[in-house]
């Protein structure tokens, strides 16, 4: 005898699956060994009627231990990172490995082969996505299986970022703020670990749409890495992602790598900013081609001058000067050489005192 659905039982029955993700993954998540294929995200467009996008996957088990979710490409014209996790998937053997990883090097891979910001599929930029949605766009079909589906079966999450075209950021490590004392103390921990001197702490001002904030409501231990910018793939830069990385992870356990070199650093020894107010920051109060006089990293004083923009074709019309809103770190400026009129021109932070 066939079941028969009441009205009742059809929209129970719909309920349960409302939250279920699209996307399914071509590799067990929990078997023991290497695997390496695809999160299969299915969107029926001109491009793949039928098929779907793939976004690569490599997960490493071996035996009991904790389970690290990484992350790069989430924004597809920051290179930095992916190249790390893609000399990690192919420097690191198995038996190295106590526990899990899960490597994402190229999670908005349809961006990265653009080589562009946002998502050419739907024009979402990934860090504004979470906490998703299994029946939206790609880019918030994606967020919600990293949110939903990978983020509660993990113990740490790492995104590596970088400044893109668009910015060049001083390179830090990104920890949020949490009334989880215990949590906020082991992402500070884990930034200590990575080993850059500089730690932003996010607080009132980030956005709760980033993987960041998605990891907050997770309750996971979890850092994001600015790591400089431009839009290239520099190998400095590169580098600090791939060593940084490989120091969490041994500090967690999950690595047994005789080439990390124990240099005990800690998040106590690393300097501490935040961004107190969005006003803080300098905006171009006009389009025009920008001479900028500071850098990412610099020291500046309120009234300081920043720079000037001289208005485009216009050589006869007296440039418009600018000078810093606020004191404090040069946290990141922006990389273009004409602006537009809103365009971010320098992130200022100040220094934070934890009690």
């Amino acid at each position: 005898m066939g079941r028969f659905f009441t009205v009742n039982t059809l929209l129970e029955s719909m309920s349960e699956n409302s939250n279920q993700s699209r996307i399914t993954c071509s590799i067990p998540l929990d078997t023991e060994g290497m695997h390496q294929g695809d999160l299969m995200l299915r969107y029926s467009d001109n491009a793949q009627p039928l098929g779907y996008y793939p976004i690569p996957v490599t997960v490493m088990k071996n035996g009991e231990g904790p389970t690290a979710l990484l992350l790069g490409g989430v924004h597809g014209d920051e290179f930095e990172g992916p190249a790390a996790l893609m000399r990690l998937i192919q420097h690191l053997n198995l038996e190295q490995v106590s526990g899990r990883l899960i490597i994402l090097p190229a999670l908005n891979k349809p961006a990265i082969d653009a080589s562009t910001r946002v998502s050419p599929l739907d024009q979402v930029n990934m860090n504004r996505a979470f906490p998703g949605d299994n029946n939206g766009t790609p880019t918030q079909m994606l967020a919600h299986y990293i949110e939903q589906v990978l983020m509660p079966i993990c113990d740490m999450v790492i995104d590596l970022h970088a400044g893109g075209k668009a910015s060049v950021f001083s390179s830090c490590t990104l920890v949020s703020r949490s009334q989880n004392q215990h949590l906020f103390k082991n992402s500070l921990d884990l930034a200590g670990a990575f080993g850059l001197p500089l730690v932003w702490l996010l607080g009132e001002f980030n956005d709760d749409r980033s993987v960041n904030a998605a990891a907050l409501r997770n309750e996971i231990p979890m850092i994001a890495a600015e790591l400089g910018g431009g839009g290239g793939n520099d190998p400095v830069q590169t580098d600090i992602a791939e060593n940084g990385v490989r120091r969490c992870l041994s500090s967690t356990g999950i690595l047994n790598d005789k080439a990390v070199e124990d240099d005990n650093r800690s998040a106590a020894a690393s300097r501490l900013v935040e961004i107190r107010s969005p006003s803080q920051n300098l905006y171009a109060p006009v389009c025009g081609l920008l001479d900028r006089r500071f850098q990412a990293g610099e020291e500046v004083a309120k009234g300081q001058l920043a720079g000037f923009v001289y208005p485009s074709g216009q050589s006869w019309t007296a440039p418009v000067k600018l000078r810093f809103p606020a004191s404090g770190l040069v946290l990141a400026h922006g990389n273009r050489g004409h602006v537009a009129h809103g365009d971010m021109l320098a992130m200022v932070a100040n220094d934070v005192q934890l009690a």
